[in-house]
């Protein structure tokens, strides 16, 4: 499936390719602070920018960046770098009731304040690096 989107501002709008509908949530330190909360993503194949120019990427680790418009702010992408993924926060897609909460990563780093609901799959931080085949943190 292709969808679109863009941030807040509008500075920056995107068009991606092989959309996974299927949600992750991720609860690990660095989304909550980078979105405020856990970060809903989906998985695309394929992403083409409008605004490149308005995009700052941010390398969060040796295996990965995140982007965001320098405009507004928004949040806009989590990639590896090997293999090549990006994971596009679902608030930025045009039709977000395409999407369903398929999993939680990084569970057991979530706080005590909030629960999904649902019986979906929970991968803790050494479950989740070692299905993307990361390295371990020392």
């Amino acid at each position: 499936m292709s969808a679109t989107g863009q941030c807040l501002c509008g500075a920056v709008k995107f068009t991606a390719e092989d959309v996974d509908p299927h949600v992750h949530a991720c609860h690990c330190s660095m989304c909550r602070n980078w979105t405020g909360g856990p970060m809903q993503a989906a998985q695309v194949g394929k992403v083409a920018f409008s605004g490149e120019a308005f995009i700052k990427r941010y390398a969060s680790s040796e295996w990965a960046e995140r982007g965001f418009c320098t405009q507004c702010g928004t949040s806009l992408f989590y990639r590896l770098k090997e293999p090549e993924m990006y994971m596009m926060p679902t608030g930025l897609f045009e039709d977000e009731e395409q999407f369903e909460l398929a999993g939680e990563i990084f569970i057991d780093e979530k706080p005590g304040g909030y629960s999904f609901a649902g019986d979906h799959p929970r991968m803790t931080a050494a479950e989740f690096m070692a299905s993307i085949g990361a390295p371990e943190a020392d």
